[in-house]
């Protein structure tokens, strides 16, 4: 059978744990050279160790495949282009950007600290721009390239505390979008992947409650192997046509989302008050309005 991204460089960030170790194993399993970048950081940001990477690469070995351990972090542009360095200099170009990397700082929006609100924005946000940007020259000169870069319903739909994460994640779609648009004149595709599966950042929901104890064990059973086949494809040129695009993994589901169009419009021939639009345009709109949804409203049933 042809692998789907023979001889392919492919970097993946966060790649030392969870879904980022799981999209290194099957893209190397493709036939793709993998650059696994990790820092080895806790779930929140602090700390670091080689070994997470380390043992993915050695890992990759075991199974006949081909990769090189990075230790930089996606946070700070030159670290993040040294990324992109390493892969040129190992294997002499590169063709895919999987941008996973990301922390959690969760806390209710009054009580989040500035620091918890730049530090998650800076891994997920920034760190997708820097290593996107590093990879760009490279993929407008060689007139190919495909980035996936991880969204989530955080931002898609919202969540309780982490006002700090959705906004990261929504700001990505607009990322992956604005570089789909600007970058297909070059044959360089862009999309997001938003994820269900049981990660280490997923251990840190609180579980206080029955409902909230139920909720996680439910998600304890997607196991983060599940997300790495839409990546591959991603990557793959079989997915030459498939850009701006965000989808969802699900266990064994698959999903296209959404993106904003315009729903609803009223209009009134002589222009608007603030009184009118409260007579007339605010009541004319609420029935489209959308509630206050979290993501287990919109995916109430059982993973399959």
């Amino acid at each position: 059978m042809t692998k789907s991204l023979q001889d392919k460089v492919i970097i993946v960030t966060g790649a030392g744990r969870g879904i980022g170790r799981e999209i290194a194993l099957l893209c190397a399993a493709e036939g793709a050279k993998v650059v696994v970048n990790d820092p080895g950081v806790a779930a929140d940001g602090a700390g670091n160790s080689a070994a997470p990477a380390e043992e993915v690469v050695e890992e990759i070995k075991k199974r006949g495949g081909t990769a090189v351990a990075n230790f930089e972090s996606v946070a700070e542009a030159v670290p993040a282009s040294k990324i992109v360095k390493m892969a040129v200099d190992t294997y002499g170009r590169l063709d895919g950007v999987v941008n996973n990397a990301g922390i959690l700082r969760d806390a209710i929006f009054h009580r989040m600290s500035i620091d918890a609100f730049e530090s998650v924005i800076k891994v997920h946000l920034m760190g997708s721009f820097y290593v996107s940007h590093a990879a760009a020259r490279l993929f407008r000169e060689q007139e190919s390239g495909s980035f996936v870069h991880f969204t989530s319903t955080s931002g898609l739909i919202g969540n309780f505390g982490q006002a700090n994460y959705a906004a990261a994640k929504l700001g990505i779609v607009g990322l992956s979008k604005s570089i789909a648009l600007d970058m297909g004149r070059f044959n360089v595709r862009s999309n997001c992947v938003s994820p269900f599966a049981w990660t280490r950042m997923i251990g840190t929901i609180p579980t206080e409650t029955e409902a909230e104890k139920a909720r996680v064990e439910k998600i304890k059973q997607m196991g983060p192997e599940k997300i790495a086949p839409i990546c591959a494809y991603l990557l793959s040129d079989a997915a030459k046509d498939v850009s701006g695009q965000i989808f969802g993994a699900r266990m064994n589901e698959l999903f296209l989302f959404s993106q904003n169009r315009p729903l609803r419009s009223v209009h009134r021939s002589e222009g608007w008050t603030p009184q009118t639009i409260a007579e007339h345009g605010m009541p004319a709109l609420k029935g489209s309005f959308y509630k206050l949804d979290r993501s287990a409203d919109i995916f109430p049933w059982d993973p399959v």
